[in-house]
């Protein structure tokens, strides 16, 4: 590798891990290491946590450490990606208005920036992975929660507070269950993980197979082996996961609806499994769609996996909307009525 080409140092912080690599401008990942996030303890403690995973990294390549040109932190939100503040994510306790940029700037002397996981990750999927080439993207994570992200031209959309693409909380069903945002109805509550696993808790006895695989406690299932049991040919499984991908393609359906993207990808950890869906959510579009030409945009799987925030991380360093998202801001603001 030339010396003179630039590395960046991405950063995933989670509520139980702290993960750091290095990454070159091709999106490959050179090195990785990650440590314990002490999410509840105090505010000094959790950044010791994030400044071992960075100084791990930078020494993991000594010969290469003068080509890092930026660090990219990937966080949960909400936070504030201008002023480099995180807010009051609810597995970071830890933090609450914590000037994070601020802090790590000042300790690597290396320009930081810093912007929600999703949005992270959907732009390294578009610079680098499943949507290079690809002018809009609509970016999905399905796990314990569903975050999305959209990216314009290689460029994070943010909105006027840099709080927009909260896709998760887009509601399909004003009579259904509250969410834990308070809203109701949210497509989050309704077909991540733990909805996966509260519908077959609650209709468990059904499924011969998935009762095995939980030992007959209907207390233990989870959506992964809600995924097993249907894998070994449970038709009870079946009919949860089929039952998710049609409340999915509802969502979907608002979602090309209101931003007719070039392409969506799925990330997390239930983006696997949803993607052996793909066929059946593309079949049921067109009825929760008014764009007759919806099946064309192409659902795919995101290139990276649990690394999403390292390469997120690393991506924020090439996008100059993160270094100041209200760009657009003020473009809406001299362009309104008034």
């Amino acid at each position: 590798m030339p010396s003179q080409q630039p590395l960046y140092l991405g950063v995933d912080i989670g509520g139980t891990k702290v993960a750091a690599g290095l990454v070159d401008s091709r999106g490959n990942i050179l090195y990785k290491t990650r440590v314990l996030m002490p999410s509840r303890g105090s505010e000094t403690e959790a950044l010791s946590a994030v400044e071992q995973s960075i100084a791990a990294a930078l020494e993991s390549k000594p010969r290469l450490r003068k080509s890092v040109a930026a660090i990219g932190i990937s966080s949960p939100g909400p936070l504030d990606p201008r002023k480099g503040i995180i807010i009051n994510p609810p597995n970071l306790p830890c933090w609450r208005n914590f000037h994070i940029v601020k802090k790590l700037k000042a300790a690597a002397h290396l320009p930081v920036h810093l912007d929600n996981d999703a949005n992270a990750a959907g732009l390294a999927e578009a610079i680098w992975g499943a949507g290079k080439g690809y002018e809009s993207v609509f970016y999905a994570t399905l796990g314990t929660g569903i975050g999305t992200g959209i990216v314009f031209n290689r460029r994070i959309y943010h909105g006027r507070t840099g709080s927009a693409a909260e896709g998760g909380h887009v509601s399909i069903d004003y009579r259904g269950p509250q969410c834990a945002c308070g809203k109701i109805g949210c497509i989050e509550v309704l077909a991540a993980g733990p909805a996966v696993a509260k519908l077959a808790r609650a209709k468990i006895l059904r499924g011969e197979k998935l009762l095995s695989l939980v030992g007959g406690n209907p207390d233990s299932v989870t959506a992964e082996m809600v995924g097993a049991a249907w894998h070994a040919g449970d038709k009870f499984a079946a009919s949860i996961l089929e039952e998710t991908a049609n409340l999915l393609a509802i969502w979907l359906g608002n979602i090309v609806d209101l931003l007719e993207p070039d392409v969506i990808i799925f990330g997390g950890g239930m983006g696997a499994l949803i993607s052996e869906w793909f066929p059946h959510i593309h079949k049921q579009l067109p009825r929760w769609s008014i764009n007759s030409r919806c099946s064309e945009i192409p659902l795919v799987s995101a290139r990276y996996g649990e690394d999403s925030g390292i390469a997120g991380g690393a991506a924020l360093c090439l996008d100059v909307s993160a270094a100041n998202p209200r760009r657009s801001s003020s473009r809406s603001s001299r362009n309104k009525k008034h």
